[in-house]
Formats: C-alpha cells, structure tokens, sequence
C-alpha cells in the first residue's frame, strides 16, 4: 500500500520534535531471515492479543490479506479475552512447534513473552515485535510500529491548540494514559509531557488534581470503564466548583469513556485527545465533542512488516531506524521500520482518511 502523508499545520511543526531524537537509519545484513529460511509458502504467524479495540480487529484481516498476497500461508491468531497473556504464550509456543518460519508479535505483554521467543530464535524463526515492543530480551529481531514517541507530541500539541481556541490562560486539565502492561502507553505518555510540562511549569495549565506522573494517570487494561471511573472521582473532588477546560486522553476508548463521565456531571465537554480514528469517535470530532485523534493506519502497519519478511526472503537490507528513545528494549535497541501518525481534527479529517473509504464517509457525514 502506498503510504500516504497527511498533515496539518501542527503536524508539520511537531516533524522537527521527531528528527531531533537519537536515532539513525540501518543499512546493515539482516538478523535473520533469508531466501532459504522463508521460502515461498511457509507459514507466517501472527500472535494477536484479545480483541479489545476496533484496530486489533481490523489487524487480524489486514494480516491475512497481505500474507496470503504475498504467496505465504497466514497462521494469525487472537489470544483469548479470558486469558489473554497465558493464551498468547501458548499459541507462540504452538507457532514454534508448528514450524512458522516467521512469528509476528502484538504483545499482549511484551515483558512476559521472553520464554517463548527464546524457543523461536533457537529454532532459527525470525521473531517481530509488530505496534507494541517486547521487551527484557535479546531475541527480538525487527519492530514495526508507528512512531510513538511522536503520538505523544501530536496529542499534547493538539490539546494546547484546542485550548487556545477556546481562549485565554490558565486552563484545568486532566491527564490520562494507557495501560502499564502495554510497552506504548509510557512512551505515548512521555511524548506527551514533552510538549505539556513546559506549559505546566510556566502556569499555562493547571492540573487541578496534581496527579501528573504515569503511574498516577495510567489506565489498567486500556478499559473504557476504569478511565469512567477515574474521570467521575476526578470531577466529583476537584471541579464541583470549577471547571474542566481540557483532557490528555491517549486513545478514543478511553476519550469516550472520559465524555461519559463528563456528561453525567452535567459538565461542558472539555478539549479532549484520542487515538486510533474509531469509527465510534468520527461523528464526535466532527461534532466538536472529541477535539482531535490520531490515525494508524492497521493496514499500512500490517503491510510493513509483511513487507519486512518480503524483504529478508530476498535477502534484502531492510532499511531500519535505531532508535534508543523509544525502540530500547532493555536488552537492545531494536531495528525497527518506523510509520508516520497523523494528528486528524474536524478541520483535516476528511482529506487524512482519503485512503479509507469508511471513515472518509464517516467524516464527510460530519
């Protein structure tokens, strides 16, 4: 699929923020993977975790598509909902046993996968952290995911330009983030608090709460119910009197369930950030209720990793970016195939969705 750049102004003045890390493009042999190991036909697998958001769900099929395409048989599998890491554990066991020649991984846990991917390596499998990094263990060979690190930019950005518009400092706001157990959300985090705690330090926002570090701001399980309930305890203590201008959100999931909280409290709808561009959270930018999301597209990351393989079975040098900020592991930092996010507003949501025909219909409904 043929990546498309789709920025706004905030965006193209966020670009900079993301050339500045330590980072640097790989042209060296690949780690593993070849013509001989990954020939025509074998079996790919793919090691989802539950189906917890719209994205994972469309991951399952963009995967399957591009495999198969790409003339190898597609093994992809979800981890049960009810026993999420455990399950994931066994089917990457089981993918091991069964001989895939490649295993791509989106880590349920990333830090708890390291038996298992051990066994892959051993077995001369070629192992990809794929949107989420596995982590505490040499025997990751690629990444492919989005640039994280920049999510964050673009969300704490987008939160200080709806605030503008809405008028002059101080403001109150919120901070939420995603799940500890997921290797993202600290980073999506951190990204964030890059472009926020200057304007926090300056006077500019104001966290009513004082709640400001992760583990004070994290959302277990990345569900929409424990950021309700943080958000109805939030308001319920500090904004009785006062009000909320605005809220870090990290994903549409939660935004939605941080509206509902808001709603219930009968207050104004504050300036609110989101991710993933889920069909669910299209009307509401449109209608000015959720300011802004960012777009991944699943397709473009599913297609880049199938690519990747493409790439090893060639015997190519697939083109990596070494990125010690967010690519760190704790073992290595991995060689990772970086994507662009996109900051989607009601101003640029139907030219960033030009490429997706249900939610450039989505934006165009308004």
């Amino acid at each position: 699929m043929k990546k498309k750049l789709i920025v706004g102004a905030t965006a193209v003045a966020l670009t900079a923020f993301a050339l500045t890390g330590c980072s640097a493009r790989n042209s060296s042999p690949a780690a593993s993977g070849s013509a001989a190991s990954i020939p025509k036909g074998a079996s790919i697998g793919v090691a989802l975790p539950a189906k917890t958001s719209q994205n994972w769900v469309l991951a399952g099929q963009d995967f399957t598509d591009a495999i198969t395409k790409a003339g190898y048989k597609a093994d992809v599998q979800y981890a049960p909902a009810s026993n999420t890491v455990p399950g994931q554990q066994q089917q990457v066991s089981a993918m091991v046993t069964k001989g895939d020649k490649v295993i791509v991984i989106g880590a349920a846990d990333g830090s708890q996968l390291g038996s298992q991917v051990a066994a892959a390596k051993k077995a001369g499998i070629t192992v990809i952290a794929w949107d989420r990094l596995i982590t505490n263990t040499p025997n990751v060979d690629y990444y492919v995911a989005f640039n994280n690190y920049h999510v964050g930019e673009l969300q704490g950005q987008a939160l200080l330009d709806g605030l503008k518009a809405k008028g002059k400092a101080p403001y109150n706001v919120e901070l939420f983030a995603g799940s500890p157990d997921d290797s993202n959300a600290k980073i999506f985090f951190d990204g964030a608090m890059s472009v926020l705690q200057p304007k926090i330090d300056d006077g500019t926002l104001k966290v009513v709460s004082g709640q400001t570090t992760f583990d004070k701001v994290d959302t277990q399980g990345w569900l929409p119910q424990n950021a309700q309930a943080r958000a109805t305890n939030l308001l319920t203590k500090y904004y009785s009197k006062t009000s909320l201008d605005g809220v870090l959100s990290p994903n549409d999931t939660l935004a939605r369930g941080i509206l509902t909280a808001v709603k219930a409290a009968g207050k104004p709808n504050p300036v609110i950030t989101g991710q993933d561009s889920e069909t669910a959270s299209i009307p509401l930018i449109m209608n000015g209720t959720q300011y802004s999301t960012i777009y991944k597209d699943t397709n473009e990351e599913a297609q880049a990793a199938v690519d990747l393989v493409k790439d090893l079975a060639a015997g190519k040098k697939p083109n990596t970016v070494n990125d010690p900020k967010q690519n760190n592991n704790g073992q290595k930092v991995v060689p990772a195939i970086e994507l662009t996010p996109v900051l989607v507003t009601k101003a640029n949501a139907v030219q960033a969705y030009a490429n997706n025909p249900t939610l450039e219909a989505l934006a165009k409904k308004g």
